[in-house]
């Protein structure tokens, strides 16, 4: 692995500082797809994208309250430190839109050496990213992420900060602010939008990301969130990315999207199959589907995951696939007329803000990459809801559910060496410590307290 150039930075160090920029915020997503962050003199910026800043190893361990388990084999004890440094070049660094002289990095972790950490999500999705090279494909992601937008004035349970109509423009008259303002810091950070609009739930908002490769993508989801949580401050809102931020909610999908290709060639579209698949891109939605029990641990992750995932709420409770259908775990969007064949993606519904962005599309390329080495058949795709059939036809169809349980879940992942290969024996060990404390903190908690407790963590 080789760390940025820090001669590269003098020049980026120079020209944020002209823009008034005095601290440079480092960030990652830790297992539990919280943010973590250091912020650093902007004049110390070469410095540490040579020698990083360090931070404890114990971040692999942390749960989604805060709590430390000591049950990963690799890290067990209080001792050991990492080393923290920008991620992706002195281009990534950007100064943050109206956030008072800050700038911004994606970050990744490594030992204090300078070597590869096993726990890095970044450096776990960038070797699926080379053996996708390997196998002559390119990945593509993007991402739609929902919120719900509340009050800050400290009520509980929070007040939502519009009303219906779903869809509508009404919805967010009283919201003209922080809409402008929104879209122009997004602008300014460098996160394209593609569109903005209110959704279907209480106070909930969708707003999707252009299309990029993998590692920009997921850099683009945690500034996205960093920008949406900063307008929200300051018009006197608060922003909640939770799967689930009660009980009363629609739910919070962080929809995934990927397209894939050899070369110029999509595999998505242009072939013979069901919604125009060609021979690969059958095989690699299977992959996806194969390996979906196992992928939505990782991409659903949490305690709020699993009280999402309920039937008729667009939110995956089964595994199948459909030609654009919301209710299935994998939505085929083909290619169209007026779009053309790179449009032609799968969106993952069985994803939230609870997922690490690097771990999660990490799992779904391997998964597909699986699906082209190995063949598996692809079932006809579902257009109905299987969710408002009764058990003995869903049996009939094979339509089984995704994981409802932390047990289920973890048991999913184990028993999937294909996936838990993908992360690294090291990293599948703490996220699966990290989930067995998330579930220990919720037993015999009511679920709405639960939902609460973990409301504004993402």
């Amino acid at each position: 692995m080789t760390l940025p150039d820090a001669h590269g930075f003098e020049g980026r160090t120079r020209a944020l500082a002209d823009r008034g920029v005095v601290g440079v915020t480092i960030g990652w997503a830790d297992n539990n797809g919280v943010l973590r962050s250091r912020t650093v003199p902007v004049e110390s910026l070469s410095d540490v994208a040579h020698r990083g800043v360090g931070v404890t190893s114990l971040f692999a361990v942390f749960d989604t309250g805060d709590a430390i388990t000591f049950d990963a084999p690799g890290i067990s004890t209080p001792s050991g430190d990492v080393r923290l440094v920008p991620a992706a070049g002195p281009d990534a660094v950007v100064p943050l839109a109206r956030r008072r002289g800050l700038g911004w990095s994606p970050g990744r972790l490594v030992a204090d050496d300078g070597a590869a950490w096993p726990y890095d999500p970044r450096g776990v999705l960038e070797r699926q990213l080379a053996a996708a090279d390997r196998a002559g494909v390119t990945v593509r992601a993007g991402y739609e992420l929902e919120f719900a937008l509340y009050l800050d004035d400290g009520a509980e349970p929070p007040v939502p900060a519009f009303t219906g109509p779903v869809y509508g423009p009404n919805a967010l008259v009283g919201l003209d602010g922080f809409v402008t303002r929104l879209f122009g810091d997004l602008r300014d950070n460098g996160v394209p939008v593609g569109q903005f609009h209110a959704e279907f739930g209480p106070a909930q908002i969708e707003l999707s990301i252009e299309a990029a490769d993998p590692l920009t993508a997921a850099d683009r989801q945690l500034l996205a969130r960093q920008t949406v949580h900063a307008a929200a401050a300051a018009h006197g809102f608060r922003a909640s990315f939770a799967p689930l931020p009660s009980t009363s909610s629609a739910g919070n999908g962080w929809h995934l999207h990927t397209s894939v290709s050899r070369g110029d060639v999509p595999l998505l579209a242009g072939g013979e199959g069901p919604a125009g698949l060609t021979g690969d891109g059958a095989a690699w939605l299977a992959g996806l589907l194969r390996d979906l029990p196992a992928v939505a641990g990782v991409t659903a992750p949490s305690v709020g995951s699993l009280h999402r995932r309920r039937p008729g709420h667009f939110a995956a409770a089964y595994a199948f696939w459909g030609v654009q259908n919301r209710e299935a775990a994998l939505r085929m969007v083909p290619a169209t007329g007026l779009l053309g064949a790179a449009h032609a993606n799968v969106e993952l519904k069985v994803s939230d803000a609870s997922a690490n962005p690097y771990l999660a599309q990490a799992v779904v390329i391997g998964a597909g990459l699986a699906g082209l080495a190995d063949r598996p058949p692809l079932p006809d795709p579902m257009q109905s809801d299987p969710g408002t059939w009764t058990a003995a036809e869903r049996d009939a169809a094979g339509i089984v559910a995704l994981p409802a349980t932390p047990e289920e879940q973890a048991a999913a992942l184990h028993a999937n060496p294909r996936i838990t290969g993908v992360l690294g024996e090291e990293l599948t060990g703490a996220f699966r410590a990290v989930r067995a404390s998330d579930a220990a903190s919720a037993e015999g908690r009511a679920v709405d307290d639960v939902l609460a407790a973990l409301r504004f963590r993402y």
